[in-house]
């Protein structure tokens, strides 16, 4: 990395996805570290990454991540997308200077709370067909006992990042990818996206009561307040989020307000700074 991306020890943790996805996360880690300041940014114009190839993945997140030490110094990197993790997280874990968290489906608790031994994973394509999810998998069917159904979800993440949490048409794309699993005898269902949880409520309506929803934004904000040496969790002081967008900012903005919530108050949140790719570089767009 170039001499500006040494990091500063007391520097902003950066947080990255491919669109407002990640904000999920982002959430969890303002609950558990209310003081420290966060960086986002949202890679909305390749949204979702599952559409692209893993070096493409490896170098937007390569690039994001270079921006993120260079201009802010992040000491710490939270990869807040399955797919990019699965992509890229082993590259930037040997190229970066500072430590890196990243996302994977929560394939051991789900296998913990099962009772009928199905477990479903609604996850995008670029995820599912990774050597780091295959290798996830081998690690926890065990002896056999718990059975992993695999459903990708075209789709879901444009659902999310257009604004279309609550349609028919999301409903109906809902209930296609979650009706099977549950006909099959699925009990337990991992959001193996972090777009899904905005869904969650939408999830939760199809699949009904007995159906446990899992995700990993509270395990992995855990683990980022572990890795990056968090000391202030008893602050009063609101920490300040910066995001970006590499899309629509007026879009992303409505969006993280729909994602944040009440997290967003007390916070200079708003406006998003908008970034531009620029011969695969990412630069501001002179406005910020």
């Amino acid at each position: 990395m170039p001499p500006g991306s040494v990091p500063a020890l007391d520097g902003p943790i950066g947080v990255f996805d491919s669109g407002l996805g990640g904000l999920t996360v982002v959430r969890e880690m303002i609950a558990q570290m209310p003081g420290e300041a966060i960086i986002y940014v949202g890679d909305s114009c390749h949204a979702p990454y599952g559409t692209h190839g893993e070096a493409a993945i490896r170098a937007f997140s390569l690039e994001i991540t270079r921006f993120l030490l260079d201009r802010y110094r992040c000491r710490g990197i939270v990869v807040a997308c399955n797919t990019a993790t699965s992509a890229a997280a082993e590259t930037l874990r040997f190229q970066l200077p500072v430590p890196v968290v990243g996302m994977e489906p929560a394939v051991k608790p789900a296998a913990a709370v099962t009772k009928t031994g199905k477990v479903g994973i609604l996850a995008t394509v670029g995820t599912l067909s990774s050597a780091r999810f295959a290798a996830l998998l081998t690690r926890f069917e065990g002896d056999g006992t718990v059975e992993f159904l695999m459903q990708p979800c075209p789709g879901l993440p444009e659902a999310v990042e257009e604004g279309r949490a609550d349609t028919p048409e999301t409903r109906a794309l809902v209930e296609k990818y979650v009706l099977p699993l549950l006909a099959q005898g699925a009990d337990t269902l991992v959001l193996g996206c972090t777009h899904y949880p905005v869904l969650r409520p939408l999830i939760a309506a199809v699949a009904g009561p007995g159906v446990t929803l899992i995700d990993t934004g509270a395990a992995v904000a855990r683990r980022a307040a572990a890795l990056f040496d968090i000391r202030r969790p008893g602050t009063k002081t609101p920490g300040r989020l910066t995001l970006h967008t590499t899309g629509d900012r007026h879009a992303f903005e409505g969006g993280a307000r729909a994602i944040l919530g009440e997290m967003a108050e007390n916070r200079e949140v708003f406006p998003a700074c908008k970034l531009l790719w620029r011969n695969g570089e990412l630069t501001t767009d002179g406005t910020n």
